[in-house]
This record gives structure tokens, C-alpha cells and sequence, in this order.
């Protein structure tokens, strides 16, 4: 008899004491989790947390991500940058992240709890269905109910993302608690701003598919700025690691190696428009704490020994940020300020609200050299990537160019937006691996599924890959992803 599906791995009790007891140095928790339902969703809340900067940082998704939006190139070991196949399995997210927030929603101890809850785990959907396109979510969680669960659609899903973050945001109320909470300290309307932003960014990915200013994602970026989203660099969604056992993912991405490194895609950008965040964005030196910048970027998708003739002849090639913003008690931005303000730009563009287009790109801009501590962008930055207020949603034109190239460049160096953003524009204008080993020698659309996907749920994952053009292959595109040209 097959195995019972990993997504439906029933939580047990000694799962809930070693989550507790291993982030005992992350953050307040109680030290007796099993002694209340209160103690173990607190532990468990503060467990999954310590886990969600990977999701914008080093996990599968967002590290090839950046390799195939091009913020990073492979500096050892090339593979993924040269597009070859693996067959990336998203089942640990559901046996992980995603149970323990279903097991704090199942316990339902405060409305807060339950809300938060609720809100990462759309975070979390948000990522896997945009690097593998179809895949359960309606069926997800429900334990020995349903051990195959169907493959929903994308739009399924982004629906059920949209509307679960809505109602998320009206659960929360001021007589609840919300323990546990070591991103935003429990501030309930931090977690409201978050909300609203993810589901403004959700919503306008979906623009070149749900085009119409009275249409869902329209109606959804309106109610998520009317409710209101992150504005400030104070406000972002950020997790700060307090070092020792719960080291920076940026940190650990260098500690003994070095396997990434700036992309020259990106510096020649940087430097081409005399950017000053590129000072922050590359580093010299791998070592933590090293103040020395960079701006000799990576050539892209090359094969190992031209990436080690490339790095002996530029010993001081980019690495993946400067080093003093690779401490082991740094942190991981999840959503910042000026992607939120670049994609309300866009929406803007595309007539779906009334904002002015230039207020809210020029904020935006401003927002990203404000985080990267660069200064005010100058008159002279701001010429070479102009937008206007008159509105233009032609996908082609320099006018969405501009605000997605600057998008872009805000969300460095999270992965899944450099992938995203550039699967739905085309901005900025990316070149193949020149050294590619698939056969199309295209960019990667898409993750393929994992052959356990096949063995455990055949029917289920076989209905998904009969809605793919092309079937299960790289090239197939999600979706949102309209585009046909690479």
C-alpha cells in the first residue's frame, strides 16, 4: 500500500515539544509547551517564523529564483543557473510551515494567533504556486480526510489567497492575544499592513490575466490600500535574527563558502545608471562584517571553469550583499516599502486606481535608496527611468518598463520577486544562460513536479500537468505568466 501523502502527516505531540523546545533562544517562549494549548501554538508561531525568511532568502524557491531572475550567478557549482532539471519537491512545506500553522488555526487558542496564522500560510501558498503553478491547496491540511488532495488551479489559488487574507484581516480583535510573535511583537496592525500589502501584491501579479479595473485583482488592490498597506521602511515585513543558533540566512550563505555571487545583469544596471544602492548590493569579500563594496558583477550562466577564470582574474567580484549586511544577527526582508508603493505605480499605469503614477513610483524609488541607506534619488537617476501620469497598461511600453525594471531592483535580493517580476513584464530584459544545458535554452518558467508527486498522487498531479502547455517541463508557463517570448 502507497504511503499516506506527506501533506497530511497528522502533527504528533513530540512534534509540538521539540518545536517549542528548540527556539527556546528565539524569542519569549514559554519553556513548558506542553502544558497549554497556549504554550503551543505561541512555540509554534515563533517556529515557523524562524523558518519565513527563508522563503525570501536561501530556500529552493527564492535561491533559484534568483538565479533565473538573474540577481545572483552561480560562482562553483554551476547548475541551476545553467538551467539543468532537478525536481524540486514543495512536500516539505506542507509536512512543515504549512501544518504547524494549520495546527494553530485547528486550536484556534486567540483570534490573533488564528489570523496570523492564516496570513503566512497564504505567504507561503503565494511562493510554491509561483514556482510550481498548480498544486493542492483547497484539499491541503485536512489530514486523514483527504490523503490525495487535488491540484488546484492558479487562479483557484490566488482567489483563495486574495479572499483568506481578507478575511483574515477582520478576525483580528483588540481583546485577543498574539504570543509568539517575533516579527512584529504582537502589534495587530502591523500584521493588518502586511496582509494588505501581500494581498496588493498577489492581486496586481495577476494583471495580464485579470485586466479589468471592476475585475477581482483590480477590486482587491483598491480594498487593499483603501484598508491600508506598509508605506514605511519601519513598517516592512522583516525577520531579525538574533545570531548564535538562529543565525542571518545572508550570513549562512557565505560561512564557508561561496557559491553565489552578484550577477552582472544586475551591476551592469547599477552601475550602467550610477545607482548608489549597488554599494550595498556587492560585496568584496564573503567574510561577515566586511565593509569593502563591489561592483564587478558575475557574468551569468557560465560554466564552472569559466565562472574560476572569471574569479581568479576579478578576485574582488560582487558577492551577495556587502558584508556588514551579512551579520549573523542581520535579517531578511519579506516585503518592503518601495515594492509596495512600485507595484501600486503599476496599478496606477494600468488605470485600476485613481493614485497619481509618478507619486507612487517616485516614493517607491525613494523608499528602496532609503532602505539601502543611498541617499535621495536625484533628478538626474530619476531621468533615466521616467513614467508619467498618463496611464499606459501596454506591457511592451517603457512606461510599465521603467516601473518594473525599478520593482526589480527594490526587491533585491529576494528571489521569488526578481523570478516573478520578470516571468509576468519581461523587464528587465534578460538574457538566456549562455552556457544553458536544457534543450530549449530558455529561462526556466516554472518548477517541474517531483517524481514522489507521480508515485503518491498520480491521478491528482496528472490532471495538473494535462492543463500545462507543453506538459511538465521547464518551459511550461504558470498562469499569470502570459507572455510568449522569452
Amino acid at each position: 500500500m502507497k504511503k499516506i501523502y506527506i501533506y497530511t502527516a497528522a502533527m504528533a505531540v513530540v512534534l509540538y515539544t521539540t518545536g517549542c523546545n528548540k527556539l527556546k533562544d528565539f524569542g519569549d517562549v514559554n519553556s513548558n509547551p506542553g502544558a497549554t494549548t497556549t504554550a503551543i501554538t505561541s512555540a509554534l508561531l515563533t517556529n515557523v517564523q524562524s523558518n519565513l525568511g527563508g522563503y525570501a532568502s536561501t530556500n529552493t524557491e527564492p535561491l533559484s529564483g534568483a538565479q533565473y531572475g538573474q540577481y545572483f550567478s552561480e560562482t562553483q557549482y554551476s547548475g541551476t543557473s545553467l538551467y539543468n532539471l532537478p525536481q524540486n519537491s514543495f512536500t516539505g512545506n506542507y509536512s512543515g510551515n504549512l501544518n504547524n500553522l494549520q495546527t494553530i488555526i485547528n486550536l484556534n487558542v486567540s483570534n490573533n494567533s488564528t489570523a496570523v496564522a492564516k496570513i503566512m500560510q497564504q505567504y507561503i501558498y503565494w511562493i510554491i504556486t509561483d514556482s510550481w503553478g498548480d498544486v493542492p491547496y483547497t484539499q491541503a491540511l485536512k489530514g486523514s480526510a483527504v490523503i490525495q488532495p487535488v491540484y488546484d488551479t492558479q487562479e483557484t489559488i490566488y482567489k483563495g489567497i486574495i479572499s483568506t487574507l481578507t478575511s483574515a484581516i477582520s478576525e483580528f480583535d483588540s481583546s485577543s492575544s498574539l504570543a509568539g510573535d517575533i516579527i512584529y511583537g504582537g502589534d495587530v496592525a502591523s500584521w493588518k499592513r502586511m496582509a494588505n500589502s501581500l494581498k496588493l501584491l498577489a492581486a496586481i501579479q495577476l494583471s495580464n490575466r485579470v485586466t479589468g479595473a471592476s475585475d477581482y485583482a483590480a477590486v482587491a488592490v483598491k480594498e487593499a490600500i483603501a484598508s491600508g498597506v506598509i508605506t514605511t521602511n519601519a513598517q516592512n515585513f522583516t525577520l531579525v535574527y538574533p545570531g548564535g543558533t538562529y543565525k542571518s540566512a545572508w550570513y549562512s550563505l557565505y560561512n564557508g563558502r561561496k557559491d553565489y555571487g552578484e550577477s552582472k545583469t544586475l551591476t551592469d544596471i547599477t552601475v550602467g545608471s550610477n545607482d548608489p544602492r549597488q554599494a550595498e548590493f556587492g560585496g568584496a569579500s564573503e567574510l561577515s562584517g566586511n565593509v569593502t563594496t563591489s561592483n564587478i558583477g558575475v557574468p551569468y550562466g557560465l560554466v564552472r571553469l569559466s565562472v574560476l577564470a572569471f574569479e581568479d582574474a576579478n578576485p574582488t567580484w560582487a558577492r551577495v550583499l556587502r558584508g556588514d549586511l551579512r551579520l549573523e544577527t542581520g535579517s531578511v526582508v519579506m516585503i518592503n516599502a518601495a515594492e509596495v508603493w512600485l507595484a501600486r505605480a503599476e496599478a496606477a499605469n494600468l488605470g485600476w486606481t485613481d493614485e497619481s503614477i509618478t507619486t507612487d513610483y517616485t516614493t517607491g524609488v525613494a523608499a528602496s535608496f532609503e532602505q539601502w541607506d543611498a541617499g535621495t534619488p536625484s533628478a538626474s537617476y530619476l531621468a533615466q527611468f521616467p513614467v508619467t501620469d498618463t496611464k499606459n497598461a501596454d506591457i511592451t511600453g517603457s512606461q510599465i518598463k521603467n516601473i518594473s525594471i525599478q520593482r526589480w531592483i527594490a526587491s533585491y535580493p529576494d528571489g521569488h520577486a526578481a523570478w516573478a517580476i520578470w516571468r509576468k513584464t519581461g523587464w528587465p530584459a534578460l538574457t538566456p544562460a549562455p552556457d544553458a544545458t536544457n534543450s530549449s535554452g530558455q529561462i526556466v518558467r516554472r518548477f517541474t513536479y517531483a517524481s514522489s508527486e507521480y508515485n503518491t498522487n498520480g491521478t491528482n498531479v496528472n490532471a495538473a500537468v494535462a492543463r500545462l502547455t507543453g506538459g511538465d517541463t521547464q518551459d511550461a508557463h504558470v498562469w499569470w505568466d502570459t507572455r510568449t517570448t522569452n
